[in-house]
């Protein structure tokens, strides 16, 4: 125990992490601040015009789908174009959102339509946030001896590694659950005083929940390989430059060189495909070699998904691996 209360100073006494909170609170007024700049709360005669608008946009696209289904009965039975094959695309009732007020409202911030989408930016942050902390935090202690000072106290390499990484990821999201509770309260006062609450039904704060806690997993995954890849380089720009190169060479690289040679499913082979399917629930990638089959016989969307059971898998194998690796390198390398 005072293992841990030890690091939990150390960790709150570091610059870099004090920096990065300031920047993420100058992060959180910046936005808030332009949100609230940005938008006013409507009059009666705006929000009955925006209404008017919705119903005529939900309107319009029932009589386009009920033109595409009047053509579809007049086809040849030989015509499988494309525009048949998507006609029940264009039902309504098959939406996953249909028009509403809201969106005929410019200059007015609307809490249930854009919540999602500023938690989105609030995890991007706080992965960022753990990354960096994460990394800066063993790297800097490996580079400095601190880590050789703290085993002539505790002289238990694995022991004092755990706790430092176990210290780092409680921290980090103790911080990023106070923050998403602030942020998240701040756009709903701003919503109320000065835009639209929106609809908040148990739909909507189930939905931004699921978004929330997968977004935490994300957070603390990044933590951990921040450390364990800085553990592995015994310096912070270890893992900053791990990162660079990886982007560099395989997510831009890798992928030109995919696209050339025609690779099956290129995006599986992405760690920004399984970010994205974690964090969305579900992403959707086209492959034109899916549809080389069925070429002239029908019509083919080239499209597969990645959910995020898979994505979930890939993310924590990676952070797993790298981790178990970092802790069985350390247990026998020199420290000095």
């Amino acid at each position: 125990m005072n293992l841990v209360r030890a690091e939990l100073e150390r960790l709150s006494a570091r610059r870099f992490v004090q920096l990065m909170v300031v920047l993420l609170v100058f992060a959180f007024a910046v936005t808030a601040a332009t949100t609230l700049a940005g938008s006013h709360k409507p009059t009666a005669s705006e929000l009955n015009s925006a209404r008017q608008q919705a119903v005529d946009a939900r309107r319009s696209m029932e009589t386009t789908h009920q033109e595409g289904l009047a053509r579809l009965q007049e086809r040849s039975p030989t015509d499988t174009s494309e525009y048949f094959a998507d006609c029940a695309d264009l039902d309504p009732v098959r939406q996953e959102r249909l028009p509403i007020a809201a969106d005929f409202l410019p200059g007015v911030f609307s809490f249930a339509e854009q919540a999602e989408s500023l938690l989105y930016f609030l995890i991007a942050f706080l992965v960022l946030f753990g990354f960096l902390v994460g990394a800066s935090y063993i790297g800097a202690d490996l580079n400095s001896g601190g880590v050789v000072n703290l085993l002539l106290w505790r002289p238990r390499r694995l022991t004092v590694l755990a706790a430092k990484l176990g210290t780092l990821l409680g921290s980090v999201l103790a911080l990023s659950l106070l923050a998403s509770v602030v942020y998240l309260a701040t756009f709903w006062v701003i919503g109320q005083s000065a835009g639209l609450p929106g609809r908040l039904d148990g739909d909507f704060w189930g939905s931004l929940g699921a978004v929330h806690g997968r977004g935490m997993v994300r957070v603390l995954l990044a933590s951990a390989l921040g450390f364990a890849i800085a553990t592995l380089g015994r310096h912070t720009s270890a893992a900053l430059g791990a990162v660079a190169a990886y982007a560099v060479v395989w997510e831009l690289g890798g992928r030109l060189v995919l696209q050339i040679i025609d690779a099956r499913r290129p995006d599986r082979l992405m760690l920004s495909s399984y970010i994205g399917a974690w964090l969305s629930g579900e992403s959707r990638f086209f492959d034109p070699q899916l549809c080389a089959a069925t070429a002239g016989t029908g019509y083919c969307s080239g499209l597969y998904t990645l959910t995020w059971g898979p994505a979930l898998r890939g993310l924590v194998a990676l952070t797993g691996g790298r981790t178990v690796l970092a802790f069985a390198v350390s247990r026998r390398r020199a420290l000095i």
